[in-house]
């Protein structure tokens, strides 16, 4: 399985940017797809993620601000990010757990304040 992460970029605070992600190679059956991120010095943390039957998980802090959303028939996964802030600048890791987890190359989102 690989993944294929876009949408990261500069956005100053306050605004939006949208990450999506495509997994390739053969998935069927029970799967977690989601968005893992790391900031400098810190160590990687879960933002969302939603599993192949729709179950979601958020972060406490996205919550509200952060929406995951999934296509099972292109095996694609979403995250639209509003309301961003300065402490949501970090590498954004796109993960499936099928398996095993496999991760995609990060996609940095820089929020200026």
């Amino acid at each position: 399985v690989q993944l294929q992460a876009s949408g990261g970029g500069l956005v100053q605070a306050g605004g939006s940017l949208r990450l999506s992600c495509a997994a390739s190679g053969s998935i069927v059956g029970f799967n977690v797809m989601g968005w893992y991120r790391q900031a400098p010095g810190k160590q990687r943390e879960l933002v969302a993620t939603i599993t192949s039957g729709d179950t979601i998980n958020y972060a406490d802090s996205v919550k509200g601000r952060f929406t995951i959303s999934r296509d099972n028939a292109k095996n694609t996964v979403g995250l639209q990010m509003n309301s961003l802030k300065s402490e949501d600048t970090a590498v954004h890791y796109c993960s499936i757990f099928y398996g095993t987890n496999y991760w995609g190359k990060g996609t940095l989102v820089t929020v200026s304040s």
